[in-house]
């Protein structure tokens, strides 16, 4: 099976410090963030990884090169402008013949990637999504009232629960019909798939972290939280096990 990573875009909520150095190299604890979800893929008994790249892209292809030294096979999709989620596959459709995984380049996560890969299989989907239950605290109390002239109903500071797309998919071959380009997934191919009647599955997993870096105050909270001399160990931090937002 063949893992595509997403790691063109230009992390612009990410600045100052994508200035000069694209999102998926930026340090955590004692590496960069691309280095965790490469080494959790081998891991994973999964090695040939595709890095779809942009901004910045010298960057991460020199410091991954091949990916021997990495212990996997690396080939490399270059976007010359910004193609979005699903638009950086699209030039590259022919090269996927069986069921491919697709990554951002900006998380990090311990999902259990065999479960998931089993999740697909028994549902007969052509995608499936992997989700993940998060809680949303409203600082204020809410008013129900369809007319907006009569109180329904009234909910003080309520706690929404509800499920995430983490952006980590399954998909089959078929799937790229769906995909045209400087598209996004959720935005774009999800919906069409679903107004053509297929069967997007939806794989919930709630042991296991999943990280989305994709703003200053998450990249600043994970720095603390990974601990170099825990990480040197082989010790992730426990808190990232825990059902909350970060």
């Amino acid at each position: 099976m063949k893992a595509v990573i997403l790691c063109g875009g230009e992390g612009t909520r990410l600045r100052p410090y994508t200035y000069t150095v694209p999102k998926p190299m930026l340090w955590l604890g004692n590496r960069h963030i691309l280095e965790y979800t490469v080494e959790h893929l081998k891991n994973s008994g999964i090695t040939e990884i595709i890095l779809s790249v942009g901004y910045l892209k010298e960057q991460i292809m020199d410091h991954f090169g091949d990916g021997a030294e990495f212990g996997v096979n690396i080939e490399y999709f270059v976007e010359d402008s910004p193609l979005f989620t699903a638009g950086a596959i699209y030039p590259y459709k022919e090269k996927f013949k069986e069921t491919f995984l697709v990554f951002m380049g900006d998380h990090v996560t311990n999902i259990d990637i065999p479960k998931f890969v089993e999740t697909h299989r028994k549902s007969g989907a052509i995608a499936t999504i992997a989700a993940k239950k998060r809680k949303i605290s409203i600082e204020y109390g809410v008013i129900d009232s369809s007319d907006e002239k009569f109180v329904e109903d009234f909910r003080e500071k309520p706690v929404i629960n509800y499920l995430i797309n983490t952006g980590m998919y399954l998909l089959e071959p078929k799937a790229l019909d769906y995909i045209g380009e400087k598209e996004d997934f959720a935005k774009h191919v999800f919906p069409r798939m679903l107004a053509s009647k297929e069967k997007i599955a939806l794989h919930k997993f709630s042991r296991g972290y999943w990280i989305d870096i994709g703003r200053v105050k998450d990249y600043e909270r994970m720095r603390e939280l990974f601990s170099v001399a825990d990480l040197a160990r082989g010790l992730p931090p426990l808190e990232l096990d825990k059902e909350r937002d970060y």
